[in-house]
């Protein structure tokens, strides 16, 4: 079991329950679908920073990787990610990942409690 987000790029939702129907939308229209897309520039961009602080899964001898599945970039798709994060480590790598998201003008979604972040 993980700690999912969800990160994409587009205009910030003005509302939680929108933000979950936009995440839903582009979940059934990137990761659903048989239909694969190359990660946008600016998802791979996010991905490359989150690798930056904390190694992908596939790499990781000292077990120090928050992510629970690798390699990372596999969950993207055109303009949006999903990834999960091992419960341990979900606190501080989810406030990391949610706050680079804002930094970098994308949005993120809490899937567990299906809320935006920050």
């Amino acid at each position: 079991m993980s700690y999912d987000l969800a990160v994409w790029e587009g205009e910030r939702p003005a509302d939680d329950k929108i933000a979950r129907r936009v995440f839903s939308d582009l979940y059934d229209r990137y990761l659903d679908d048989q239909v694969e897309e190359p990660p946008s520039a600016g998802i791979t961009a996010y991905v490359d920073v989150l690798l930056e602080r904390w190694c992908d899964i596939t790499e990781d001898q000292d077990g120090t990787s928050p992510w629970s599945v690798g390699p990372l970039i596999d969950g993207a798709s055109g303009p949006l990610i999903y990834f999960g994060m091992g419960w341990g480590k979900a606190e501080e790598a989810s406030a990391y990942a949610a706050g680079l998201a804002d930094s970098m003008g994308l949005v993120c979604f809490d899937v567990q409690q299906d809320r935006l972040r920050p």
